[in-house]
């Protein structure tokens, strides 16, 4: 008897974590409606989080000397910069992840596809396009220093993908490759078969968002990083880049785009990268061989 108890003991300690068992939920509330059942996401809240803390730390860092805008020019920047991430996530789904090869309709061929965003389907460097072109805009009406600016907005910004790879993390989407019976934190996810994998979520929250968020905040706060216009962004580009070129080998492919990654050898994140990675390099090298900026005028409110 105490035999058996022993090897029930072994087989439970040698089990996988098994995402259910966690007791997640999509959402934090429900509640009924007219229209019908209305459910407050986590991943809606991580979008939240993202934007009220990044409108937070710009404005606390716009106190500090040197910084190159105004307020005013802030609140611009997060209305367009909210529009840019969401319209921009969206539209590079449809370009990179359907239509083609991928087995899925293009979505830019179903105007209303597009329009349901409860549906998912976001791309991270759609986003990134979409938040770039709103800066853009607000520079160019404000006749701001564009790479100043996203210095300050680059700090926030891997806070903000921390709160959303939480948010994959409790959907069970986007989850990782299937793990050898060395790892012992793999788990399993419904809809993922029986076989435990890795929780590359939480690889993404830890690499592209903690870490990040904690060279990107050292650097601004306690050197003279934001006197070089572009280090901040370029250091945050070429970060998020190695983060995320790393964290696909365990993360498994779209089921669209899985062909596409055994016929080419690396996943579309990892094809993604690398333009990105590319970026980061030059503007962060560049800034590095320029003299600091000694002294900047205030902007008048």
């Amino acid at each position: 008897m105490s035999l058996s108890l022993q090897g029930l003991a072994a087989a439970a300690a040698d089990a996988p974590l098994n995402w259910q068992d966690f007791g997640l939920k999509h959402y934090l509330f429900s509640l009924p409606t007219p229209l019908g059942e209305f459910q407050l996401r986590w991943y809606s809240l991580a979008y939240l989080a993202a934007i009220i803390f990044s409108y937070w730390h710009v404005s606390k860092a716009l106190r500090a000397p040197g910084a190159p805008m105004a307020q005013r020019h802030s609140d611009d920047l997060f209305f367009y910069g909210t529009l840019g991430v969401i319209l921009g996530g969206r539209l590079g789904y449809a370009t990179f992840y359907t239509g083609g090869d991928t087995g899925l309709p293009s979505l830019w061929g179903q105007p209303g596809e597009l329009l349901k965003l409860w549906n998912g389907g976001m791309s991270f460097h759609g986003g990134l396009i979409g938040v770039v072109v709103a800066i853009a805009w607000v520079c160019w009406r404000g006749k701001l220093n564009f790479l100043r600016v996203c210095d300050y907005v680059a700090v926030a910004v891997p806070v903000g993908m921390f709160f959303g790879r939480l948010a994959n993390f409790i959907n069970a989407e986007l989850w990782g490759r299937v793990a050898g019976p060395d790892v012992s934190w793999a788990m399993i996810f419904p809809g993922a078969g029986d076989l435990p994998r890795h929780p590359s979520q939480l690889y993404e929250a830890g690499l592209e968002g903690l870490l990040l968020a904690a060279v990107l905040m050292y650097l601004f706060w306690r050197t003279r990083a934001r006197w070089k216009p572009g280090l901040l962004v370029g250091i945050f580009a070429a970060g998020m880049a190695l983060a995320r070129f790393m964290v696909e080998f365990y993360r498994e492919p779209d089921a669209q785009l899985q062909e596409f990654a055994r016929s080419t050898g690396m996943s579309m994140g990892q094809w993604l990268t690398l333009p990105l990675l590319a970026a980061g390099l030059f503007f962060a090298i560049r800034a590095i061989s320029r003299p600091e900026l000694n002294s900047i005028p205030p902007i008048p409110e």
